[in-house]
């Protein structure tokens, strides 16, 4: 009898052994996957944060993409204008040389 009480005893140290290693097997796992679960979480917002960034910065980039196009319209009418200033003051200093001509 004593000999299979002492096999008993080395059965069940062998078996809590094992029930321990898996329970510490299973909390890393467990660790593990939260851990991974955090980092996947981080990067996910991370991105959303950049995209949120990317987002604005097309917003800001097509608002200065419209005042450029208004100021080179308005660059242009002013050009123009001027053109047409410059072309009238030339006619009137043609017509005023051929004047001074006529009286010469």
């Amino acid at each position: 009898m004593n000999e299979e009480q002492v096999t008993l005893a080395d059965s069940g140290d062998v078996v809590g052994a094992l029930v321990g290693a898996v329970g510490a097997a299973g909390v890393f796992t467990l660790l593990i996957v939260i851990v991974w679960q955090a980092a996947a979480t981080w990067r996910a917002r991370m991105l959303a944060a950049r995209e949120q960034q990317y987002k604005d910065l097309a917003a800001k980039y097509a608002e200065l993409l419209e005042d450029t196009v208004e100021l080179q319209r308005r660059m242009v009418d002013e050009q123009r204008q001027t053109l047409d200033e410059l072309t009238q003051t030339r006619l009137a200093v043609s017509s005023m040389e051929k004047m001074m001509r006529e009286i010469e």
